[in-house]
This record gives C-alpha cells, structure tokens and sequence, in this order.
C-alpha cells in the first residue's frame, strides 16, 4: 500500500511540470482571436515543444510584433487543446511570428527556432512527449525553404549536436489559433509549476545565448 501511494504521488509531481493546462473551458471572449498578420509585417511558423514556451522566446526576439499559441502541421480542421495535447490528430503545438522584416529576418528567426529547443529529439522537447510537441520548422516559399535547409545543413556540417537533426520542414498550410486562455500564457500565469521549472528557464538559457536578439528594457 506504501508502494502504491508513493507511486501515485511521483506522478502527481510529474503531472505539474507538464504542458497542460486543466483551465476552465475557454469563454465566448476568449476565443476571439488575436490580431490577424497586416501588409506591415511578415508571419513565420515554427512548432518546437510546448507553445507557452516557444511564445515566449519569440516574443523577446527584437523585430518581433506579436506571437500566437495554435496548431499547424496536421490534417484536422478547426482542432482544440484537448483533441491536440491528447494525441487525438495530427497537429504539433505551434506558433505564428508577426514580424517586422526591417528589424529582424526570417533567416534570423530560423537561428532563433533552432537555437532555442532541441531539434535532435523526435516527438518530445524537454518533459514533453508526443508528436504534438515535435519539431517543425514551416517555410511560405522556395526562398524560405532554402533558409531552413541551409541552416540545418551548417549545424550538421559543424557538427553542433552529437545526433542527427529530426526537424520536419514543411510547407506552410493551416494554422489555427489556440484557445483564448493558452495567449501570453507565460506572462499571465508566473505561478505556474511548468512555467517556473520549464519555461523561464528555457527562456532564460536562449537569452543568454542570444543577447544581441532581444528587444530592449523600457525604461
């Protein structure tokens, strides 16, 4: 009995540093989405692991307007959270980039995708598991497309991860926005056990990496 007891709360623990989130269904208000991509800015997918993380990352990249949480990379239309983050199609977490071409590039952005996450690892990122969480990296053309290609190929050719890069490159098709309450997540919910041990410090490790990237502090 001991046993069991211990082993329910082992996976109690684990259960908290997961990206799931056990909100409330989201409201009318929420589901209202965020603002669609204008004539001024650019838009560039990418999907590496839990997208409260990777929202994050690309919001603190300078040149960057505004960052969605959705899906893309699967078949189903108009997919929830609970059909996504239970496997149930074949959608990854993803997140849609709202940029500004005369500060930042797409070739950047494609440096901060791969810089950021593990791209070695196939269906999982961190303490996430599944092939919601794998790695994609979306292009809108053949210019892009080559962007991507090129970059894997220099971190391959400079041998920067001991095994070999898993990413899928695809064209860009569908992308639906996440669930109101899934926007800003990191941002809004500070307390959270999976944003504390998962996402800041992720964020933080690319910051580091990256410091000439990132927008600067107001004061």
């Amino acid at each position: 009995m001991k046993q069991i007891r211990s082993t329910v709360l082992i996976l109690l623990a684990l259960s908290t540093l997961a990206c799931v989130s056990n909100t409330k269904k989201e409201t009318e208000q929420d589901t209202v989405l965020l603002n669609a991509p204008s004539q001024t800015y650019e838009t560039a997918y990418f999907a590496s692991g839990c997208f409260w993380c990777v929202e994050a990352i690309f919001e603190s990249v300078n040149g960057v307007q505004e960052v969605v949480s959705g899906y893309a990379g699967g078949l189903e239309t108009n997919p929830t959270y609970e059909e996504v983050s239970y496997g149930r199609t074949t959608h990854a977490e993803a997140v849609r980039v709202l940029y500004d071409p005369k500060i930042v590039t797409f070739k950047t952005l494609v440096k901060v995708f791969f810089g950021s996450h593990d791209p070695t690892t196939r269906n999982s990122q961190g303490p996430d598991k599944g092939a919601h969480y794998r790695s994609i990296a979306f292009y809108g053309n053949q210019a892009e497309m080559k962007i991507i290609n090129d970059h894997i190929a220099r971190l391959e050719k400079e041998k920067v991860y001991p095994t070999p890069i898993v990413t899928e490159v695809r064209p860009y098709i569908n992308f639906y926005v996440a669930e109101g309450y899934h926007q800003d997540f990191e941002k809004n919910n500070p307390d959270n056990p999976y944003i504390k041990n998962i996402s800041v410090p992720r964020l933080k490790q690319f910051q580091e990496k990256f410091p000439e990237l990132l927008k600067k502090e107001k004061h």
